[in-house]
């Protein structure tokens, strides 16, 4: 089965839909599927539940789809960088579920592995834990979080081969290995494409198993929220 589309358009074009659920990779602005999010803007889909960390910035990653009003929910961890995600929440205009970022870690992980629920101590007694079950192990009170899987997971990874194995670098390797795991379709943008096995089995991070779809993309920009330098020496 070919597992390589000619461009990101293609790629989505058969799978994504109005009201469906999407997990987008990446911390921040580091290892987003820039170029599969750019191209879901540019499908029209609309009321859009996605699962990501951040919501992008003003202007980049998921901001995006903000800016054309295609998100309906977010679930996610940290939005503090996204003045229009601000606007549209305090509005009402976008709903938004919040969690402890390893609650979310975890959440994926055991949605990609199977697992419908799981029990942690993290938000117990405050307004996380408004609702869900408690239960006592041990004689501490722990909260239950359902496992999270989405019905299209975008993914950047650094390099890939034919059959889908995947090598995330660095600091991309945050979400993006879980979210690929938990999609019922898993679409991944990378940016250094090879033949199969020229990727050595023990450097895999993601297995093909798990991926479905592989776009080419070998010039997306490396972008940087804040950029801090130190004066030059005199």
């Amino acid at each position: 089965m070919n597992k390589i589309y000619t461009d990101a358009a293609t790629a989505l074009a058969d799978v994504v839909k109005n009201g469906m659920t999407l997990m987008c990779g990446g911390f921040g602005l580091c290892g987003i599927p820039q170029v599969l999010i750019v191209a879901l803007r540019d499908s029209g889909v609309k009321d859009l539940t996605v699962i990501s960390n951040n919501a992008g910035v003003d202007g980049a990653g998921l901001g995006l789809l903000l800016e054309t009003r295609q998100i309906r929910k977010m679930v996610s961890s940290y939005v503090g960088e996204n003045k229009l995600f601000e606007q549209q929440f305090l509005s009402g205009e976008l709903e938004l579920e919040f969690n402890p970022q390893g609650t979310l870690a975890e959440r994926i992980r055991a949605g990609g592995a199977g697992i419908p629920a799981f029990f942690t101590k993290t938000g117990v007694g405050t307004v996380i834990a408004d609702g869900k079950e408690l239960r006592e192990f041990d004689g501490a009170t722990y909260v239950m979080e359902r496992g999270l899987i989405a019905d299209v997971s975008l993914v950047h990874a650094w390099k890939g081969d034919a059959e889908g194995n995947l090598v995330f670098r660095k600091t991309a390797r945050n979400f993006n290995p879980m979210m690929a795991s938990a999609g019922k379709v898993t679409i991944a943008e990378v940016e250094h494409l090879v033949p199969a096995g020229e990727i050595d089995p023990d450097a895999i991070h993601t297995p093909g198993i798990f991926v479905h779809r592989i776009v080419h993309a070998p010039d997306v920009a490396k972008m940087i929220e804040k950029r801090t330098t130190r004066p030059r020496a005199a």
